[in-house]
């Protein structure tokens, strides 16, 4: 019973150490809003639903990448609004979005993703 003390010590310690991922995010909870984006005035819509490019552009943005590089396929026909585009991110997409600073980066940096765009792509000038 010597170690009574040692015991409570560490069981302490324990359930800090397990519990810390759940009392450590109550604070962040409050800023968990998304961000404003600058969207293109001059235009109606996207390629697709706005929900739909939310939730998969970035998959959208890779089958492009295939369907180019592999296939050699140039055009895409939008399955909401029946229109033809090219797969092209600097022809299509930052032709309306093409303030990347107010638009790709604060949502990419609110969803804490890198993505690989840039690798490849040479990165259009900010407007001001």
């Amino acid at each position: 019973m010597r170690d009574k003390g040692r015991i409570i010590v560490g069981l302490v310690v324990f359930v800090v150490l397990v519990t810390y991922p759940l009392w450590n995010n109550l604070g962040a909870a409050e800023n968990t809003s998304p961000p404003e984006l600058a969207l293109p005035k001059d235009k109606t819509h996207c390629i697709e639903e706005k929900e739909y490019m939310t939730a998969n552009h970035m998959d959208l943005l890779n089958k492009w990448r295939d369907a180019v590089v592999r296939n050699g396929d140039r055009y895409y026909t939008s399955q909401s609004f029946g229109e033809r585009y090219e797969m092209s991110l600097t022809k299509t997409c930052m032709n309306c979005h093409n303030d990347r600073e107010k638009f790709c980066i604060r949502c990419h940096d609110y969803a804490n993703v890198q993505p690989s765009c840039w690798g490849c792509h040479v990165e259009p000038k900010e407007t001001e």
